[in-house]
């Protein structure tokens, strides 16, 4: 039997890469800086790359805010190539957050889980890039947690503790909390060790933190493709109360 998704009260989401699309964006980015210089890489190794001077620079106390995050990714990229830091390439990459795109699934999916569940987004971000996506998406979160706000990033526990809390009090108990997400490393694996429950959206053809070596120890307990499908099963659930 499937996980009953009727019986929450609520649901967190991880936002990039689960939410909002920014792998091709920050592909394309890459891509440029290599195509300029005849740096021979693939597309999923300047991902690779990328992701792990992002994993590097979000463990750095204390906390940088997430346009400084790509911003030292980017310096990190050209240095190991021994590329001159374009200053105005370095800002656009900074700031790219307002062009990253909605999936085209999740406002239509929110819109209808919001008007059965409290929605809460828990995001490696900062507060300012986090309103450019939120307005993407049409959606005035319940409860936010942003890195900014814990000084943290996941998969630190900050920002599930302070969700719990936020939660507690509007009446929401951990156990009727669903966190949803692309990230198997930042986010299934801690909602795992704090004993929560958790889906896994897919997205086909995205990897950001859910390789297979992020994915050791990480298991969901429900899965998807896309956030679509979950709003699909919650319906037919609901139809059959």
């Amino acid at each position: 039997m499937p996980l009953d998704l009727t019986k929450f009260k609520a649901l967190t989401f991880d936002v990039y890469g689960t939410l909002i699309d920014w792998e091709p964006s920050i592909i394309s980015m890459f891509q440029s800086v290599a195509d300029q210089y005849n740096i021979d890489r693939s597309r999923d190794e300047l991902l690779a790359e990328f992701d792990r001077a992002r994993a590097r620079l979000q463990q750095l106390r204390p906390a940088l805010l997430y346009p400084d995050v790509l911003r030292r990714a980017y310096d990190e990229f050209c240095d190991r190539y021994d590329v001159a830091v374009n200053h105005a390439e370095r800002e656009l990459f900074a700031n790219a957050v307002m062009l990253w795109p909605a999936f085209p699934d999740a406002k239509e999916a929110l819109a209808y889980l919001q008007s059965h569940v409290e929605i809460g987004l828990l995001s490696n971000i900062d507060n300012n890039s986090l309103s450019f996506s939120t307005r993407k998406l049409n959606l005035v979160a319940d409860v936010v947690v942003t890195a900014e706000s814990v000084a943290a990033y996941k998969p630190d526990h900050h920002h599930f503790h302070a969700a719990f809390d936020r939660f507690a009090e509007r009446g929401i108990a951990r156990d009727q909390i669903l966190h949803v997400t692309q990230s198997l490393r930042a986010d299934v694996i801690p909602a795992n060790d704090l004993g929560m429950h958790c889906a896994w959206i897919k997205r086909p053809g995205r990897s950001l933190g859910s390789r297979a070596e992020d994915a050791k120890g990480a298991v969901p307990d429900i899965s998807f493709d896309t956030l679509e499908e979950l709003a699909a099963l919650h319906r037919a659930q609901l139809s059959r109360l």
